[in-house]
């Protein structure tokens, strides 16, 4: 069994960049999300025709989203709507996990809400 075989099958590059889109536009409407971020080593993005989906990483077995918070609400609660949205988005999950992660918080008025 490979690596592959254990994440599961690939989406083709085009669906997958394609639904990456779809979630990060959904995820950018959660109230607390100031914006995606596709981490500290830019590991979290989808490649894709027309270039890279920085904050949404679609794979076999899952997606992964990063986010920075807007601080005042809890960080806990974004994260978990964070999930339902992609969860609603890719239709219900089919058995797929969501991986959230919070790179950063911001505060209003700091410049990095945009």
């Amino acid at each position: 069994m490979t690596a592959d075989d254990e994440a599961g099958p690939r989406p083709p590059a085009d669906d997958a960049a394609a639904e990456a889109r779809r979630i990060a536009e959904r995820v950018r409407g959660v109230p607390g999300v100031v914006r995606l971020s596709a981490g500290p080593f830019g590991t979290v993005a989808t490649p894709g025709p027309g270039g890279r989906v920085d904050g949404v990483a679609v794979r076999g077995s899952g997606v992964e989203v990063g986010v920075v918070v807007l601080l005042g609400r809890p960080i806990p609660d974004v994260a978990d709507e964070v999930r339902e949205t992609v969860l609603a988005a890719v239709g219900g999950g089919g058995g797929r996990e969501v991986h959230v992660s919070v790179e950063d918080l911001a505060e209003e008025g700091s410049g990095v809400a945009t």
